[in-house]
Formats: C-alpha cells, sequence, structure tokens
C-alpha cells in the first residue's frame, strides 16, 4: 500500500542535501515542499484518502482544515470519508485573522460544525500551535473535535494530544536535524542557501541589512 512518503517522492515534494531556512528561522538540509503536491489533482485525492483511512471507523461529520493547504485536505479527506460511507461529510476551513488567530469568518461555517463531529486535518506540524488554533476555534463553536489528522508530523518530540488539545495522529513523521542561524554547519561550510524554496531570500535580504 502507498505511503505518504511514496507521494512525496512521486511529486518531487521531498527535498534533501540542501539548504534551507525553515518558517521558523532555523536551517537544515531537508524540506518537505508541500505545495509541489497539490497541483496534482490525484495525489492530493491520494492523500486525503489516505487521512480518510485512518478514522474509518469513527464517526466523523465534517472535516476542517486551515487555509491554504488545509482546505484541499479538507476536501479531499471529505469527499473519500462521503464516498465509503454513502453519507455527505463536508469540508471547510479557517482563515487567519489580523491577529494571526484561525477564525471561520463570514462564510457561516461556525454554524455548520455545531454539536457536529469534527476532524481537523492538517499538512505539517512543526510546534503544533497553528492547529492548535483551529482546535480551539472549532470547540468555541461547539463542535466535537474527534481527531486531528497530520501529513507529516515534524516536531522535535513527536505532536501530543496536549500540544495539540484534541486526539492526534500522523501519516508519517520526518525528524531531521535543525540548527540556529548562528550555529548552521552549512553555512559555515559555505554551502548556498536555496532562496527558491523556504525562507532563504528573506534570510539573507534581512542579513545584507544588518537585520
Amino acid at each position: 500500500m502507498k505511503t505518504i512518503f511514496d507521494i512525496l517522492k512521486e511529486t518531487g515534494a521531498l527535498i534533501t542535501d540542501n539548504h534551507f531556512v525553515y518558517t521558523s528561522g532555523k536551517h537544515g538540509s531537508v524540506y518537505i515542499n508541500k505545495d509541489a503536491i497539490y497541483p496534482h489533482t490525484g495525489k492530493a485525492s491520494e492523500v486525503g484518502k489516505l487521512l480518510a483511512q485512518e478514522v474509518k471507523d469513527i464517526n466523523i461529520d465534517v472535516v476542517v482544515g486551515p487555509m491554504i493547504g488545509g482546505i484541499i485536505l479538507s476536501q479531499w479527506t471529505a469527499y473519500h470519508l462521503s464516498k465509503s460511507r454513502g453519507k455527505e461529510v463536508l469540508g471547510v476551513y479557517t482563515e487567519k485573522d489580523s491577529e494571526s488567530s484561525q477564525v471561520f469568518g463570514r462564510r457561516g461555517y461556525d454554524k455548520l460544525v455545531v454539536g457536529k463531529n469534527i476532524l481537523i486535518v492538517e499538512d505539517m506540524t512543526t510546534t503544533g500551535a497553528s492547529v492548535r488554533k483551529v482546535v480551539d476555534t472549532v470547540k468555541a463553536a461547539g463542535g466535537n473535535v474527534v481527531t486531528v489528522g497530520v501529513m507529516i508530523d515534524r516536531s522535535d518530540q513527536g505532536m501530543t494530544q496536549d500540544i495539540i488539545g484534541a486526539p492526534f495522529f500522523t501519516l508519517g513523521r520526518l525528524t531531521t536535524e535543525v540548527f540556529e542561524a548562528q550555529d548552521c554547519p552549512l553555512c559555515k561550510k559555505g554551502v548556498p542557501i536555496n532562496t527558491k524554496i523556504g525562507h532563504g531570500k528573506k534570510f539573507l535580504e534581512e542579513q545584507k541589512h544588518g537585520l
């Protein structure tokens, strides 16, 4: 049976032996370019199917994902759950507000989760802070968060229910060595920073201006 890592490799989303700057500002040699999956609708569907299979024995009414990648995952996961169960499972999403909280906005999706069993899906976790905001938002709206499903967990120690605020599962776990910029051995060796993927371009601009 195909795994999430098979899909990552097939779409070129798993990149190794390079020099990246991550969202956290730390450096490392491995990057998951999750956006490389989404243009391939068949592959995105396969990811949704893998997530749906993990909760095949759980009653789910609505799948919620955070904008942007989580929207695609929520749609495909809800599609496969609907198909396998012969009932409609809804797929909705949250979005960031001006304070970087996750909200349902003005679309009325908050009304669709009230009293419903909710599966929250996310493409990647590093600290768990982002998906925790979605969990809190769904709970505040009156939804019952049954579990959280993540495509790839990149956290250092492994994500836990205490961090997420709900039961949690992942399709795959990838732990790689990361370094603070000042301690990065790749920088010390003069390995060029990737400026096309990740936050390398921003990092170099800040270095140039002494920020």
